[in-house]
């Protein structure tokens, strides 16, 4: 829109007439004040600003437009058939315009003038934006940087724990062994193992995630039953966690389409969460059951430590650990997000019902209809 600022109205009718014919939008203004008003309210692309006006003539509102942040970039062109001397057209320069034409003006030149200017203009916000934008993905990529520099880091230590573990439980094994204490060093062995179980889920998630950013995480699609495959992840939890106790409810015995091993790694990593969270009860909640919409649903609930309202939106995100996990639980902080983009793949959605020391129910769903089958050929998992 262009705004024509002009004291004498029939000034403005005959500028109006020539820019609506070509089909520019315009707006007027009878006095420099109402113009800065105008200003100040509307989005203009540029201002055809008569000299010689009452009240604040020309000038006085270039300089006022020109020292506003919002306008400062705005387009001026100055009209004038009676300053037309060399001081008056260095002064409406000076004070903000862009041009500077004497009257009569010919209706081409002027057309011409303002196509131009309004072009420039656009080009300007074009560049703006673009600009804009390359410092925030330039910001982005500061953060990347930082956080993967952080994960380095935490990476290094996490994995240098279980390793320096396995190395004493090994020691003292042989020392047990060598004092001829069978059963004793039968124990330092299993703690050694469950060391390396540890430093194996890590070095699991770290090739997941590297598989992951560069678009080759494998899936293996088969038709199975769901039932089944949480019968099967409870028997693995309860071998390496025999001191829980898993509450399992609900039945679903339907046969899906899918990866059931990378959908077993995300029951695994409900259930070792729940354990890990929750260290001063035993039982775990694992439930299952059909919704009416034909998805599968499965919970898993524990009565651990909670997790804050404002951290749960994060929690499925890469890197992410709450404050209070990080500070007294050890891990890197991406199996939620490997589980993720597992469900996604699915078809499935993720979440989490938690309240501080009251525990917390991570949840997920998978359909179950034939329609909703999955093509890997046409699945995106980064």
């Amino acid at each position: 829109m262009i705004l024509i600022v002009d004291d004498k109205i029939e000034n403005i009718k005959a500028l109006k007439k020539i820019l609506e014919s070509q089909n520019f939008e315009v707006d007027t203004a009878l006095s420099g004040e109402d113009a800065l008003k105008k200003v100040l309210k509307h989005d203009y692309q540029l201002v055809i600003l008569d000299v010689q006006m009452p009240g604040m003539d020309g000038f006085e509102v270039a300089e006022a437009i020109s020292g506003i942040s919002k306008t400062s970039e705005l387009p001026i062109i100055f009209l004038s058939a009676v300053n037309v001397s060399k001081a008056f057209i260095t002064k409406g320069y000076t004070s903000g315009g862009h041009d500077y034409l004497v009257k009569p003006v010919d209706p081409d030149i002027l057309v011409l003038k303002i196509k131009m200017f309004v072009k420039l203009q656009e080009q300007a916000k074009e560049l703006a934006r673009t600009q804009l934008e390359l410092r925030k993905e330039i910001e982005h990529r500061i953060r990347a940087e930082e956080r993967k520099d952080e994960f380095i880091g935490m990476a290094s230590h996490e994995v240098k724990t279980p390793l320096t573990s396995v190395k004493a439980y090994i020691q003292l094994a042989g020392v047990a062994v060598h004092d001829n204490k069978i059963a004793r060093a039968l124990q330092f062995i299993n703690k050694a193992n469950n060391q390396v179980d540890k430093l194996n889920q890590m070095m699991t998630e770290l090739l997941d995630i590297a598989k992951m950013e560069s678009g080759r995480l494998d899936f293996n699609l088969s038709e199975f039953n769901i039932g089944q495959l949480l019968d099967d992840v409870l028997d693995i939890f309860r071998q390496s966690n025999p001191e829980r106790e898993v509450i399992r409810s609900g039945n679903a015995s339907v046969r899906i389409r899918g990866d059931a091993l990378r959908l077993e790694q995300v029951i695994l990593n409900y259930l070792s969460n729940a354990a890990k969270y929750s260290p001063e009860t035993e039982k775990i909640h694992l439930d299952i059951y059909q919704s009416p919409n034909n998805e599968i649903k499965i919970c898993v609930k524990d009565h651990g430590i909670g997790i804050a309202e404002n951290e749960q939106v994060n929690l499925f995100t890469k890197f992410y650990r709450t404050k209070q996990s990080s500070a007294e639980y050890r891990g890197l902080g991406m199996g939620l997000y490997l589980c993720a983009k597992i469900i996604k793949f699915h078809g499935g959605k993720y979440g989490v019902e938690s309240q501080l020391t009251k525990g917390s129910t991570f949840y997920f769903t998978l359909p179950t209809s034939a329609e909703i089958a999955i093509d890997i050929q046409n699945t995106q998992t980064s």
